[in-house]
């Protein structure tokens, strides 16, 4: 029997599952990288043991068949030569070397840049005459004041060795807060470079460059560009790979999303996106919505009150639900107790009834919905002990739903020409019908608005009915009630309607 093989284990999690720290592994970001040179030119490109070309500066550097890019002979001050190097995305540095055939400059600049080469900053100044080249102190002092700041320095600027001389720039060295890097965002930000540039401002020479035929022999000339670190992703990821589009992005962990693992993935914003720690992972965490909503964003105010617990608030809660975390019934709507929160039909409906209610929001424990006086049941559908269903507007002959099309004042009398669209109830001896109708209601009644009526309005009217021969219509008065029409209502009226007739209601 052979045993199972099992994957190797995340380094971002411990045996446990537990989210730790993890960092890609340290390597050369220049190696293979293509290498643009300015202001440079190849011996003979025709001739393979004559050529230097700038991809010499990036291959495999073996000591024993060094390969060398070399410049335009006598490139000298105020005339530069430039090296650059585009790392493919954000890394953190440890440092940056080269390795020199011929002698190394007298003055010369290390760039970077932070947004693939549209900006630069100085990283570090190399010269014999710091002050009078570059208006900078030779080897001034580092402080936490000034630790983002490029020096200048006059080593590795001697014309000797006139062969296989180095240069090497390490981003931390000297730098105070080194030693607490990771609670150090000004460190952070100083080792992360997209691109590297090389400025070579000034030639060592012998001091015989006035003579002509001496000038051929000084140029750069570069036998290894090297740039040492790991590739960024601020403690949430332990690789990086390519992407579909072939561009370099971490392999992010912990719940954390883009090139740089520098933000929460969607939906886990229960607390702000943080780098990882030796001490913490800082793992991105999920909105608490109870399955009810899919989106959440965080609210830094609620996120101190929680004492830094949780700040997320949840948007669009489905379901019925409402609440930071949708962990409430909203309004209408109350707990079935028989199911979990987070499930879909938590929520019931109230269904208060519209005539027996006083409203629409019910207890949102117990479902009960408040009753008038004399009526109960949980939706205050029907009569309480000691009470019969009257002609009122508790028990109304008429619920009709209609749009008021015109009135004209008859005396103490309102004659109202309104179109029925539904009936929703009606005393059998009343004849009513749907489309156009008459309606009479006294003007003293409208005067206190009972009921308040205003053309081209539609309304959902309920009352009792006078009944008068002389008259061809209704008959409304005070005792009736109106309410703008909602077109919800309709579907809800109907299963009233259904459950009346099925002796439920």
């Amino acid at each position: 029997m052979f045993a199972a093989q099992q994957s190797p284990p995340d380094p971002c999690y411990d045996e446990n599952g537990k989210p730790r720290r993890c960092i890609p592994d340290f390597v050369n970001a220049a190696f293979g990288k293509e290498e643009r040179a300015r202001v440079c030119h190849i011996c003979d490109s025709a001739a393979p043991k004559r050529q230097h070309p700038p991809s010499y500066l990036t291959d495999l550097h073996n000591p024993n068949n060094v390969t060398c890019w070399q410049s335009e002979p006598y490139i000298q001050y105020p005339t530069n030569v430039t090296l650059m190097l585009s790392l493919g995305k954000k890394f953190e540095l440890t440092y940056v070397t080269l390795q020199f055939c011929s002698p190394r400059p007298e003055s010369m600049i290390i760039y970077k840049s932070m947004d693939y080469g549209k900006s630069w900053v100085p990283y570090q100044f190399y010269s014999t005459q710091c002050k009078k080249t570059y208006q900078k102190p030779n080897r001034a002092l580092i402080t936490r004041a000034n630790e983002q700041e490029a020096i200048c320095t006059d080593a590795h600027s001697d014309i000797e060795p006139l062969t296989g001389g180095r240069v090497a720039f390490s981003t931390l060295e000297g730098r105070p807060s080194a030693f607490n890097f990771d609670n150090s965002p000004v460190l952070q930000d100083w080792v992360t470079a997209t691109d590297i540039k090389v400025v070579f401002n000034r030639l060592n020479t012998l001091g015989d460059e006035a003579e002509e035929a001496s000038r051929d022999s000084y140029y750069y000339a570069v036998s290894d560009f090297a740039v040492g670190g790991r590739c960024k992703c601020n403690g949430h990821a332990s690789k990086c790979v390519h992407d579909r589009e072939g561009r370099l992005a971490c392999d992010c962990k912990h719940n954390t999303a883009g090139d740089e693992c520098d933000h929460c993935k969607p939906f886990h914003y229960d607390r702000p996106w943080q780098r990882a720690t030796a001490r913490d992972a800082n793992e991105c965490i999920a909105c608490n919505c109870n399955l009810h909503a899919r989106r959440c964003r965080f609210n830094m105010e609620l996120y101190k009150l929680s004492g830094r617990k949780g700040g997320g608030v949840c948007l669009n809660c489905r379901h019925n639900t409402a609440g930071r975390h949708c962990h409430y019934c909203k309004e209408g709507f109350y707990r079935d107790e028989s199911k979990p929160i987070t499930h879909r039909k938590a929520c019931k409906a109230c269904d208060c009834h519209l005539v027996g209610a006083s409203g629409k929001t019910c207890n949102q424990t117990t479902g009960q919905c408040p009753c008038k006086d004399g009526v109960t049941g949980l939706t205050c559908n029907r009569c309480a002990k000691g009470f019969q269903q009257s002609r009122s507007p508790v028990a109304p002959c008429i619920i009709i739903q209609c749009s008021i099309l015109s009135r004209e004042i008859l005396g103490e009398w309102t004659k109202f020409t309104i179109n029925v669209g539904t009936i929703f109830k009606r005393e059998q001896s009343l004849k009513l019908r749907r489309g156009d109708q008459y309606m009479y209601v006294r003007q003293s009644d409208l005067q206190c608005k009972c009921p308040k009526l205003r053309l081209g309005r539609k309304y959902l009217l309920m009352g009792s009915v006078d009944s008068n021969n002389n008259r061809e219509g209704l008959t409304l008065d005070y005792r009736s009630t109106s309410i703008p029409w909602r077109n919800r209502w309709g579907k809800r009226l109907r299963r009233l309607q259904r459950r009346q007739k099925d002796g439920k209601c």
